[in-house]
């Protein structure tokens, strides 16, 4: 419980550090101005930055590690780059990266979204910068991004626009504003999206729960046991995932969820038993976590920030602890690369990497 309740203090540390970080106003970020950068060959460094927030292998092959203020590091193998604002990108707080089918790579920050088509870095417009719209639509090939974790609302990129789109309203806001009558937190601060196998968008919100949106309507879900860690924290809604027989985790492995084909403002689901682990004191407890992902075998490997990684073979939980030598390490998320093998980029110790039996580190 104290783990859980240090997890939970540094965790909102962390986003209240954010949240205080002065951003630029949005016609000077946002604009319809294309930032073009014409990227020089650069020397390779031996080193990457020690804090990871996101990990992704593009369809070359290619490593991008995303650092919290030293923008992104390239790794192919054998050498390592380092590509910053001084290169053109928006921000060097890079919170996710992704590939469209044509393979330019795409970094999301807190002050817009960069393009890299492999030459030059481009600042993506944003029809409607200043205010949300409703406009909701969804197209196999769109691509989803959050730029900073308190609006409400996300941005979807149509291959050559952004657009900002005001979340629906939840069933539980009114709520939340009456017992939070006086607070300054955005309850709708968008802490993960997600893509289903069905192409529908799934998006965890910081205190209402997740709602998803299906091209046609959305359908809410809050519960408790999700967004409350035993200690009484506020965990919001951090991680979503199908796993290969179509049930979704979420948050915690203490349930897994069937979702019904039809919902409706209420996400329509059956809820099944999930796994736990004894604790010293030999009680049942149910991991909460920050990343997921699943093995090329079927096996779901859980993140959790405190230096643990929980691996569920379908029958029981078997905990990986990750230390570097004495030191336990803070993690922030897992990524399975096209290979299979899998990464882990922690918040303050690196890349670490899996051998088939435990995690090295690597950076």
């Amino acid at each position: 419980m104290k783990k859980t309740s240090k997890m939970i203090y540094l965790i909102v540390l962390l986003f209240l550090k954010l949240s205080c970080i002065k951003y630029p106003s949005n016609d000077k970020v946002n604009n319809s101005k294309v930032i073009n950068e014409r990227i020089e060959i650069k020397s390779s460094i031996s080193l990457i930055n020690q804090t990871i927030w996101v990990i992704h292998q593009d369809n070359h092959s290619n490593f991008w590690f995303g650092s919290k203020e030293n923008g992104v590091f390239f790794y192919d193998g054998k050498i390592i780059k380092n590509y910053t604002m001084k290169d053109g990108l928006v921000s060097n707080d890079i919170r996710g990266i992704q590939e469209d089918s044509k393979g330019n790579i795409y970094f999301d920050t807190g002050l817009g979204v960069s393009k890299f088509d492999g030459q030059i870095f481009n600042t993506l417009p944003i029809v409607n910068p200043d205010l949300p719209t409703n406009d909701w639509v969804l197209q196999q090939n769109d691509l989803w991004f959050r730029i900073g974790f308190n609006k409400n609302g996300v941005y979807r990129f149509d291959g050559e626009s952004l657009h900002y789109l005001k979340f629906p309203k939840s069933p539980q806001e009114d709520t939340f504003y009456k017992i939070n009558s006086n607070t300054s937190l955005q309850p709708y601060g968008l802490y993960t999206i997600y893509k289903d196998r069905k192409g529908f968008m799934w998006f965890g919100t910081s205190s209402l729960g997740f709602f998803r949106y299906d091209g046609k309507s959305f359908s809410w879900h809050y519960e408790n046991q999700l967004q409350t860690t035993p200690s009484g924290g506020d965990f919001g809604s951090r991680a979503i995932f199908e796993d290969k027989e179509g049930m979704f985790w979420i948050n915690n492995s203490h349930f897994r969820y069937n979702i019904m084909p039809i919902s409706n403002l209420n996400l329509n689901f059956k809820k099944e038993k999930g796994i736990g682990y004894k604790n010293e004191n030999n009680q049942i407890e149910y991991p909460f976590f920050l990343s997921i992902t699943e093995d090329d075998e079927g096996n779901l490997w859980m993140l959790t920030y405190e230096s643990n990684i929980w691996k569920y073979n379908g029958k029981e939980l078997i905990k990986y602890p990750i230390k570097n030598g004495e030191k336990e390490v803070m993690l922030y998320t897992i990524y399975k690369d096209n290979k299979g093998v899998l990464w882990l980029g922690t918040f303050d110790n690196g890349v670490y990497k899996f051998n088939g039996s435990s995690f090295d580190k690597l950076f």
